[in-house]
């Protein structure tokens, strides 16, 4: 189990959605991979845990 509270779960895939926005904006295939990884990774232990996520911002790159 993990040791993440509800909050940084949530500020987890948030960070991760940035950095996908990031990534796909200066179109860095390697930076691209890594990014979306993480953000499946950040999103499944959301759904593990029972954590309702907020729908992407536009700054997060919706």
């Amino acid at each position: 189990m993990t040791s993440e509270s509800p909050d940084q779960v949530i500020t987890r895939v948030q960070q991760a959605r940035a950095a996908l926005a990031h990534a796909a904006a200066t179109t860095d295939p390697v930076g691209l991979r890594i990014a979306l990884d993480e953000l499946e990774d950040a999103l499944h232990l959301a759904r593990e845990l029972g954590v309702a996520v907020p729908p992407p911002t536009a700054a997060q790159g919706s």
